[in-house]
């Protein structure tokens, strides 16, 4: 079994979400991330050996390659897709077993900013990390992000940006959210935002990519 471990985990970091899938083109007719976690489960190999051993340091070996510039956007797109298809599998089975998430993360784009690339890669990536992931969308402004977490009182704030237009939004998101919550932890990130913003604004830490954001929430979880 560690071998086919091993094969779904190059899966993930290489993004081959099936058999069918024609990319990446060296590993084309190959047993892709989907068959692996059926044949892994089908074997009697845990959910949560097949997230922790396969899925888990995949997403983490591309993101240690997205730093280092050694992969990109369109890499870490399809290892997410990857991830988010053999997840799709083990959801169920992780429920099962009452394998609880490492802890609740709620991601946003912020109010006037309709941009999610970023957003959605962070959220996949959370996941695949093992977090529960509550995604709000675009265009989210302080009054969807208290709803969720009056829902998840225990949940971290992922605030993500793209227009300087609507970074200043995010200053008075984190003081409304701190009238309710006063101990809540805030993340963000996006292409403007850069750490001494973060503190301006008293969020608990920026990250300048999904990976970061995976090692700053496991930092201030």
């Amino acid at each position: 079994m560690s071998e086919k471990l091993a094969a779904l985990r190059t899966c993930i970091e290489r993004g081959k979400s099936s058999a069918k899938s024609a990319y990446p083109p060296d590993m084309k007719g190959q047993p892709g991330a989907t068959e692996l976690v059926e044949e892994l489960l089908a074997a009697g190999v845990s959910a949560e050996k097949i997230l922790n051993e396969s899925l888990i340091p995949g997403m983490r070996e591309v993101g240690r390659k997205f730093q280092c510039n050694e992969a990109f956007v369109p890499d870490m797109l399809v290892s997410a897709d990857a991830m988010k298809k053999a997840m799709a599998l083990l959801r169920e089975e992780l429920l099962k077993a009452k394998v609880e998430p490492k802890g609740t993360f709620i991601v946003g784009t912020v109010k006037g900013d309709l941009h999610d690339i970023g957003k959605n890669l962070v959220a996949m990536m959370v996941e695949g990390a093992g977090w529960e992931v509550v995604d709000l969308g675009v265009d989210v402004g302080a009054d969807k992000f208290l709803a969720a977490l009056k829902e998840h009182p225990k949940g971290v704030v992922g605030m993500s940006a793209l227009l300087t237009t609507t970074m200043g939004g995010m200053k008075a998101t984190v003081e409304t959210l701190r009238k309710d919550f006063p101990n809540v932890k805030v993340i963000i990130g996006g292409a403007p935002i850069t750490d001494n913003f973060a503190k301006e604004i008293n969020a608990n830490g920026y990250a300048p990519d999904p990976q970061g954001a995976i090692e700053l929430l496991e930092k201030i979880a």
